[in-house]
């Protein structure tokens, strides 16, 4: 494995919820690491098994370890990992998770290139419309990080190998290659960044993580027509939870109404004015 001297970088935010998780459901737990979200999924009443969803920010994987013993007990089996895509702030704890726990990573083959060490995510766009943060991402990393001995493709019928009564969709747009998980069976929602439940780009709303239904991060989005078209995906499912990548968890008729609206009014309220890879609303 190769890890990328970007990727190991101390990224100086977080929010109030960073270090403090919360269960969504007896089989889906989730945690914060500064300004992103891990998901543990297993019910440990049954079993010490568990699948982790995406890997935080850089230098977290001791913190998502412990948050998993914590949760399942010492004797914890990490079965698998799946990732909703590749960016730093996803990726961030991965390769020190795999050296203790050597298990498959399941990604859409699309994210490969990004996650073998042969292409780099295009460089953020620091001028696009937005607030703090979007200014910011020019220092965020972009550079792959190389984990093919573990890397699988995400099984083309759209189950996951670990957890059954799971599916994942292709929700590209924020990358070409990011996927979702949903739970039919509880309409329990894990949309990585296809959408987020805070305003990315404005830091004190990170920092305070004031719930609402936004668009994907407009810094690092490369393909707004796919991103709507994701979004408009995922409101048709009309799920009862939605856990995303930033922010906290949404439920009930705020979600609801939010996630609607923003299919809706896509083009509007999350396509920015102006950006290197905005090209036509």
């Amino acid at each position: 494995m190769e890890r990328s001297t970007e990727t190991d970088a101390i990224m100086p935010m977080t929010s109030v919820r960073s270090g403090s998780g919360m269960e969504l459901a007896p089989d889906t737990y989730y945690y914060t690491t500064q300004i992103s979200n891990v998901f543990l999924i297993g019910n440990p009443e049954i079993s010490p098994r568990w699948v982790l969803v995406d890997a935080g920010m850089p230098r977290s994987a001791e913190k998502i370890l412990k948050a998993a013993e914590k949760r399942f007990g010492p004797d914890h089996q990490l079965q698998s990992i799946l990732l909703t895509h590749g960016h730093f702030d996803h990726v961030g704890g991965l390769i020190d998770i795999l050296e203790k726990h050597p298990v498959p990573v399941y990604a859409h083959k699309d994210e490969f290139p990004y996650l073998t060490g042969t292409e780099n995510y295009p460089e953020p766009d620091a001028g696009v419309e937005g607030g703090l943060v979007a200014k910011m991402s020019k220092t965020f990393p972009v550079q792959a990080i190389d984990i093919s001995e573990h890397l699988v493709e995400l099984p083309a019928d759209g189950s996951l190998p670990d957890l059954p009564d799971w599916r994942w969709l292709h929700t590209p747009g924020h990358t070409q290659g990011h996927v979702s998980f949903y739970k039919d069976t509880s309409r329990l929602l894990l949309a990585g960044d296809a959408f987020a439940t805070v305003k990315q780009d404005s830091l004190y709303k990170v920092i305070r993580q004031k719930k609402e239904v936004h668009g994907p991060p407009v810094y690092l989005t490369t393909d707004w027509r796919a991103a709507w078209e994701s979004v408009c995906k995922l409101a048709d499912l009309e799920p009862s939870i939605a856990a995303t990548g930033h922010g906290k968890p949404m439920k009930g008729s705020a979600l609801a109404e939010g996630l609607v609206d923003l299919a809706n009014h896509f083009p509007d309220v999350a396509v920015p004015s102006h950006g290197k890879f905005v090209h036509t609303k």
